[in-house]
């Protein structure tokens, strides 16, 4: 080869090089680490903080985000009106995924009770790994201190003194947006144990062209539902797919004002020693950002690809139990 052709084809391929390093060093398509430390946690924990951004006593966190105009915004995001329920049907049958069942018990019934009326009571320990829930602030702790650090032993017999799901009463009205990774990937579900990292939010964005922003809603979906009904109940305890750690940092970025899935967020298990809940943990105590746990989001990714609309109005309205850690509840996408 000529000297000068060489040169030209060395100077290219270096130039080549150069682009391709700057690509792939560049916030959008930086991979997430491969693993995530205890220590990475710590810092986290600080450089993700909310901790006095509202206020020393703020007790809404991220829900600060869903101002008047959001809400003005969600709302104008009705054309169809058709709703579509992201609750799970609870579940009265004890399994491996589902340690306390939703009891349902009958007091009156129309054989036995000479009046008009039937009763009947519920029963549910919400918080796990089977029954749609949201969870309030007080719901964890880290190091001793909740969100914007309210001490954790203002949590009693009576229930959370601080950050209890009552504060959250005036419900939930924003713009809501489902990240459907499944359908990204071209799968019916996620294995258990797969791992979500923001450059899959992102591609996700990019597919469906939505931005999330300030004082969104994101729903994550894995397919968890669908692999149940599939593959039978599973120790989704153990091993679910889900966040990886690394994700709280975009979702600090985006300023997302609640964050759910059909699981429990966090990918299980987390890969971070000593944490198994490190998205819980950075979302709900270090950012203040409320968690929907376990919604059912088949029906709506169907409904979703049908409209071909990934973006709908939220509502979602908790049951205010005073100091209550959180609370079973049906929210609402309508199109």
């Amino acid at each position: 080869m000529h000297p000068s052709r060489l040169c030209l084809v060395l100077y290219l391929a270096a130039v080549c090089a150069f682009l391709a390093a700057s690509i792939l060093a560049s916030p959008t398509f930086a991979q997430a680490p491969d693993s995530v430390t205890r220590e990475t946690l710590e810092t986290w924990m600080t450089e993700l903080s909310n901790w006095g951004r509202w206020g020393n006593e703020d007790q809404l966190g991220t829900l600060n985000l869903i101002t008047p105009q959001k809400r003005k915004e969600a709302a104008a995001l009705v054309f169809d009106g058709e709703s579509i329920s992201l609750a799970h049907d609870p579940l009265k049958t004890r399994a491996v995924d589902n340690p306390a069942p939703f009891e349902h018990r009958m007091l009156e019934i129309g054989m036995n009770n000479p009046g008009q009326f039937v009763l009947d009571s519920y029963s549910v320990r919400y918080h796990g790994y089977a029954h749609t829930h949201l969870d309030a602030l007080c719901h964890m702790s880290a190091e001793g201190e909740m969100y914007n650090g309210f001490p954790q032993d203002t949590v009693t017999e009576g229930g959370c003194q601080k950050l209890g799901i009552d504060g959250f009463k005036q419900g939930i009205f924003t713009r809501g947006i489902l990240i459907d990774i499944p359908r990204l990937k071209g799968v019916e579900y996620l294995e258990p144990g797969t791992q979500i990292h923001a450059t899959d939010l992102e591609a996700w964005e990019k597919r469906v062209s939505i931005q999330v922003e300030s004082g969104d809603a994101v729903f994550i979906r894995t397919g968890r539902w669908a692999r149940r009904r599939s593959e039978g109940p599973w120790a989704v305890s153990r091993t679910s797919a889900g966040l990886h750690a690394s994700v709280a940092r975009w979702l600090k970025e985006r300023d997302v004002a609640v964050l759910g899935s059909d699981a429990a967020s966090d990918v299980f298990p987390s890969g971070v020693e000593g944490s198994t809940h490190p998205v819980h943990q950075l979302a709900l105590v270090a950012m203040g950002m409320p968690i929907f746990d376990n919604a059912d989001l088949e029906t709506l990714s169907e409904t979703a690809a049908r409209l071909n609309r990934w973006e709908f109005l939220l509502t979602a309205a908790p049951i205010p139990v005073g100091g209550g850690t959180g609370s079973p509840l049906n929210p609402i996408a309508t199109f």
